[in-house]
């Protein structure tokens, strides 16, 4: 025999009508948002800017340009042999931030020069200071790397953080070598 609580009662019409009708309202009122929200997200040409291919044929060994992308610039430097072995000859452990900060790795992955320069002649990086968004200067500091003037961060030539107030390295983009002349980045 089942028990019923005698206080319980059957749904009405009229609680039918109460969540049809609230049912109804709140997709008129998701219909009406959506074009609110909608015209939110980024535009064509802001979308076109998502990547960028830089020919890099003309960069000399030992010469570095600076690209816009996504509004930041991008320094793509053509390393020498001894600033890739200068890079390689780091001990990770000794490093202020031990991570890689290379957008294509996991985030734990280690700040070898391998993780931040896969062709290891070619370093990709975000050149925006990790301390405060400054732009470094390539070619300078203790480290022959770049270096943040506004507050004295010094970076390697492989911009790793070594030295100063900069928390983090500088952070490698997802990129790739779409031939040996052109870089796609984004």
């Amino acid at each position: 025999m089942a028990h019923t609580h005698p206080h319980a009662e059957e749904p009405t019409r009229r609680d039918f009508l109460y969540i049809a009708t609230g049912a109804v309202g709140a997709v008129g009122v998701a219909a009406t948002l959506w074009p609110f929200i909608d015209q939110m997200n980024p535009d064509a040409s802001v979308q076109a800017l998502a990547s960028i291919e830089v020919d890099i044929s003309s960069i000399e060994v030992g010469q570095g340009i600076t690209v816009m992308w996504r509004g930041k610039p991008v320094f793509i430097r053509h390393r020498t042999e001894a600033e890739i072995a200068e890079a390689r000859a780091v001990p990770v452990d000794s490093l202020p931030d031990p991570f890689a900060r290379n957008d294509a790795l996991p985030a734990d992955a280690p700040a070898t020069d391998e993780n931040r320069a896969p062709r290891e002649e070619w370093l990709v990086q975000v050149g925006v200071c990790t301390h405060l968004g400054c732009v470094p200067l390539g070619e300078q500091g203790d480290y022959d790397g770049w270096f943040c003037p506004c507050h004295g961060s010094h970076y390697d030539t492989a911009g790793r953080i070594r030295r100063g107030p900069a928390p983090r390295n500088l952070e490698i983009p997802v990129y790739e070598f779409v031939s040996d002349t052109l870089v796609r980045i984004g």
